[in-house]
């Protein structure tokens, strides 16, 4: 059974940053792509970033040249780097993996972002 957990959330200044951790439990990932997802209140579920196995990465235009999502397949963890953070990315953050044909998310980590 893998296990998700996010980590690094928390309140920020508008033009501040974050650095989010999705670290993994239980099985390897490395031979997964990984995403990161977005909820903010009263919106559905959006994607923000994905990383492919070997290091492709995709980004919402909403988010582009802002975060940057990595990974440390030694650490069995997937970073994502926020800078430039503004109101609008308020939002809970969820880390998203398919593994053996079943999704798999974390429980998510809160990132504040103030005016």
């Amino acid at each position: 059974q893998l296990q998700l957990e996010e980590s690094g959330g928390g309140l920020v200044q508008a033009g501040g940053s974050l650095r989010l951790s999705c670290a993994a439990f239980g099985r390897i990932f490395r031979f997964n792509a990984v995403d990161w997802y977005r909820q903010a209140p009263g919106n559905q579920r959006e994607l923000v970033a994905d990383i492919t196995t070997g290091g492709i990465t995709n980004y919402a235009d909403s988010v582009k040249g802002r975060f940057t999502i990595s990974r440390d397949n030694a650490k069995n963890t997937v970073y994502l780097q926020m800078t430039s953070l503004k109101p609008e990315d308020t939002a809970v953050y969820y880390c998203h993996t398919l593994n053996g044909g079943m999704h798999y998310w974390g429980k998510g980590t809160l990132v504040t972002v103030s005016s």
